[in-house]
């Protein structure tokens, strides 16, 4: 989660597509340690390219059906 959040700060701060190094920027500015491989499959690959808010609708609608 701390991943997905990072890079929704990062998007709501102008990034349109963060990288992995600029979530390990944001999560290393608050003290909380990254793993690399993990934050890359996870979030940057799921991720990258995607409009954030159509992300965002399309699972708040899995939550909502």
């Amino acid at each position: 989660m701390r991943y997905v959040a990072a890079y929704l700060l990062a998007v709501l701060g102008g990034n349109e597509s963060p990288t992995s190094k600029d979530l390990k920027k944001i999560l290393d500015s608050v003290g909380i340690e990254t793993d690399d491989e993990r934050m890359g499959k996870v979030v940057i690959s799921e991720l990258n390219g995607k409009n954030i808010e159509d992300v965002i609708a399309q699972g708040k609608y899995s939550l909502l059906s």
